[in-house]
């Protein structure tokens, strides 16, 4: 607290004093009185809403399809074999794909939706692939040995043991998918944060594009805490 409070402080003094354009880099107060004079008529929570509604969303298929997808990969050998190779566009640069994904989906939500989720979909399925197939080999034999079955063995050793990093990906997933959803609203929105910015850079109102820095900040740091608590809850033992 001391120290965010006394950068806070040494902005404002710099910006007061002119030892930084306070054009460019605004000051606190400016961003305060941005933030205000947007809220009067609600346009800021609405740019809020719209980004953390398509980083909830996106957040969530990433979650359920990544964890599918490695489960039927754990499952099939056949499957993850001929499909493995092909997990090697999980290296290509996604921001690249964003905008052909535009134009084949329109400027809507679903296009930003789908760009944020390409961003980490394919780094979730291999990250929790290469966890199960790490799990411990002698448990699983002694499940077999005790006359499980391969169902047996997901339910009571393959998920339960990959709690972990099952965790620790979402961590890393709420971030890139809040990385997915502003390249998307750069590209195609007329409304988010990433619109925000994007428009105050072009109208010169430097305020409007750190105040979205800001609140995307914020947004990012609250989400964290979110998957933090959700960590201690499934992780108590």
């Amino acid at each position: 607290l001391i120290l965010f409070l006394g950068f806070v402080g040494l902005w404002e003094f710099s910006a007061d004093k002119g030892i930084i354009n306070a054009f460019i880099f605004s000051s606190p107060v400016r961003l305060y009185q941005t933030f205000i004079d947007l809220a009067k008529d609600g346009v800021i929570f609405m740019h809020i809403w719209v980004t953390l509604y398509e980083t909830i969303v996106a957040f969530a298929i990433i979650t359920v399809v990544g964890i599918i997808f490695a489960i039927l990969l754990w499952c099939f050998k056949g499957l993850s074999d001929c499909l493995e190779p092909f997990m090697v566009v999980n290296g290509l640069p996604k921001s690249a794909l964003a905008p052909m994904l535009i134009v084949w989906l329109g400027t809507n939500t679903k296009a930003i939706i789908i760009t944020a989720v390409s961003v980490a979909i394919f780094g979730m399925i291999i990250n929790l692939y290469t966890g199960f197939l790490g799990i411990d080999k002698e448990k699983i034999t002694l499940i077999r040995t005790l006359g499980g079955n391969k169902w047996h063995i997901l339910c009571k050793l393959i998920i339960p043991g990959s709690k972990k990093i099952i965790i620790s990906n979402m961590k890393v997933n709420i971030g890139l998918c809040l990385v997915g959803v502003i390249i998307g609203e750069f590209l195609a929105a007329k409304k988010g944060l990433g619109y925000l910015i994007i428009y105050g850079s072009q109208v010169f109102k430097m305020s409007y594009v750190v105040l979205g820095i800001v609140i995307l900040c914020i947004i990012s740091t609250i989400l964290f805490a979110i998957i933090n608590i959700i960590q201690k809850l499934f992780l108590k033992d």
